[in-house]
């Protein structure tokens, strides 16, 4: 509901009328963050895969080989920038905007395209950058989210290695 009216022309002054549908698809929406998020844990839980709280938390295009991961670490580097800039402009309709597509972008084409990265049975680096890629994506995203789904984005950090620190207490992204 909160996102639903962040995102509504509601914060323009318009005039908006609540709908349940329009609920109910955000809420699925949305909820393509846990579909991913499960994903990602099965198949690390499967693997042994664990964070490492001690590296940073950065993960640059560049360090990549796999198309598809420096795809989405750049589909969310630019929304980063994209909500960014607009809340810096008090715009908070545009700064949610990119968000639910770039959550459809990161379930449908990355996570899909990538199942066969985590089911192989040998553990090599592939198989590595992609967990470490859809786990820094998530991390990420739970950053970007914290101003419009406080609560969705602290446990989805939490859930992901967060440790003691909340999400609200972590610097804004810069990118």
């Amino acid at each position: 509901l909160r996102f639903l009216l962040l995102s509504s022309p509601l914060l323009s002054g318009e005039d908006f009328a609540l709908q349940d549908k329009e609920v109910g698809d955000v809420a699925r929406k949305l909820s393509m963050i846990w579909n991913m998020y499960d994903f990602f844990t099965m198949y690390a839980e499967v693997d042994n895969w664990e964070f490492d709280p001690s590296k940073p938390f950065t993960l640059n295009p560049d360090d990549l080989t796999n198309p598809l991961d420096i795809w989405v670490v750049s589909r969310v580097h630019q929304l980063a920038k994209e909500v960014n800039e607009a809340t810096d402009n008090y715009d908070l309709q545009s700064a949610t905007k990119p968000i639910l597509p770039f959550i459809d972008d990161a379930s449908n084409w990355y996570v899909r395209r990538s199942r066969r990265r985590f089911w192989k049975s040998e553990d090599d680096s592939d198989k590595g950058d992609a967990y470490r890629t859809l786990h820094y994506v998530l991390l990420k995203l739970s950053v970007i989210l914290a101003p419009f789904t406080p609560f969705l984005a602290e446990e989805l950090y939490q859930k992901l290695g967060g440790g003691n620190e909340s999400v609200h207490l972590l610097d804004w992204p810069e990118n």
